[in-house]
């Protein structure tokens, strides 16, 4: 079986971001691949790339970029899977630059755009899996596992705390 997430970065530097939805898609048992593409240097292998996703089976793309980060935009303009934005802090402007070029989409063309950094990679992710789970009940109850654990976790911090 091939990706059925593809997390796709503009460059090998954003890689210690981007893993962090590697992170999540594999606890989720979901196969995915990473990939190096740029907008800007790679335009021609980027609209080859988009164009492929349906005929490889490809159901989300998450992609992540920094500065004038139009990879996300790029990719949903040639593919109507779902592409989530992960925009980077990789510029004198810690990320804002991305944010606004990844989530100032035009109409007809979206982009589901996350936080800045880590914290976006991880709900794009996250996001991938709630889509994945539409269709998928072994997903579904991962999830509700999932955000079963988180609040429990949280629980058992504030009982710590109540200790101090």
């Amino acid at each position: 079986m091939g990706s059925v997430v593809e997390i796709v970065m503009g460059s090998d530097s954003d890689l210690p971001v981007m893993e962090e939805a590697g992170k999540v898609l594999k606890k989720f048992k979901i196969p995915y691949v990473f990939r190096i593409i740029s907008a800007h240097r790679t335009p021609d292998l980027a609209r080859e790339y988009s164009r492929g996703l349906i005929k490889r089976g490809v159901k989300v793309v998450i992609a992540g970029a920094g500065a004038a980060a139009h990879l996300a935009g790029a990719i949903a303009s040639c593919t109507t899977i779902p592409v989530i934005g992960v925009p980077l802090d990789s510029s004198p402007l810690s990320g804002i630059d991305a944010l606004f070029s990844t989530v100032q989409m035009p109409g007809g063309i979206p982009v589901a755009t996350m936080a800045i950094g880590k914290a976006g990679a991880k709900n794009a992710a996250i996001f991938a899996v709630e889509i994945l789970a539409l269709e998928n009940n072994r997903l579904k109850n991962a999830l509700k596992n999932f955000r079963g654990k988180m609040a429990k976790e949280v629980a058992n911090k504030d009982k710590r705390l109540k200790q101090i």
